[in-house]
């Protein structure tokens, strides 16, 4: 009958994803007569545990090269923008020990999709998409069984490691020599 041991380790104990659609109002200075571009840079984000979700805060900015007075005159107006992402966890280990430690993957930058003028005619709506994978670190006990005789020596046996001399004398030691010439 074989023994068996309790072995406490870290391990990933739940994950979560989510993809976000959101819309941004930006507001610049001038009225926009047309949108010539937008892109998203500067992200930034953290992620905490907080009972079965993870919630990831973050901030990027949003920059539309816009043209105004008619279309006479263009300038670029950043805004930043702060998000909130509340991602549901999938539990592998409801008995985890300590599971405060999270691990957050951008799996899609966020990325403005589209930039529209507003109905007002004053505001830009910009539709960005982002998505995040998380995973949860706690500890965990695995329980292992224990062979009753331990390790024997011949553990390493069918591997078969032969010293092949004659292949290393059939190589070309000139070759890297001639593949500069």
């Amino acid at each position: 009958m074989a023994e068996y041991r309790e072995i406490i380790t870290k391990a990933v104990v739940a994950k979560g994803r989510k993809f976000t659609q959101s819309h941004h109002t930006i507001c610049p200075p001038d009225y926009p007569s047309s949108i010539l571009g937008c892109w998203i840079i500067n992200h930034e984000y953290e992620a905490t545990k907080v009972g079965k979700t993870v919630e990831v805060c973050g901030t990027y900015d949003v920059n539309i090269w816009y043209s105004h007075k008619d279309n006479t005159k263009t300038d670029v107006y950043c805004d930043t923008v702060e998000y909130k992402d509340i991602i549901k966890l999938k539990y592998r280990d409801n008995d985890c020990l300590d599971d405060k430690a999270v691990i957050a993957k951008v799996l899609q930058q966020p990325n403005a999709c589209e930039a529209v003028i507003s109905s007002s005619g004053n505001e830009i709506i910009v539709h960005v998409e982002r998505e995040f994978l998380v995973e949860v670190i706690g500890e965990t006990k695995l329980c292992v069984a224990i062979h009753p005789n331990g390790c024997k020596d011949d553990w390493h046996t069918g591997f078969e490691y032969e010293d092949d001399d004659d292949e290393y004398k059939k190589l070309n030691s000139d070759f890297i020599d001639s593949y500069d010439k």
